[in-house]
């Protein structure tokens, strides 16, 4: 499975961790960019998104959210179709 996946994180925040897992799970490669530390990045991050918490991932073009988004996605079976349509983003 290939997909154009980028997560903003942190090191220690356990959704970030849960959230890497998963995508390790299912294969994917991913763009980690991390704002531990970079107030002007996790501005970025936080214009971009909307959101000013950890993670903040997206699939493609398509900002899927934190990691109860993408677990809820997972659950109900659309992550695969979503990381598979995301393929050269």
């Amino acid at each position: 499975m290939s997909a154009d996946v980028t997560l903003y994180s942190t090191r220690f925040c356990p959704y970030c961790v849960a959230a890497k897992r998963l995508l390790d799970a299912k294969g994917v490669s991913y763009r980690d960019i991390p704002v531990d530390g970079d107030p002007e990045l996790r501005q970025q991050m936080a214009a971009q998104a909307g959101q000013r918490t950890v993670p903040q991932i997206w699939i493609g073009d398509s900002h899927v959210g934190g990691y109860t988004d993408l677990a809820a996605l997972e659950q109900r079976g659309l992550l695969d179709n979503l990381l598979s349509g995301a393929s050269n983003g």
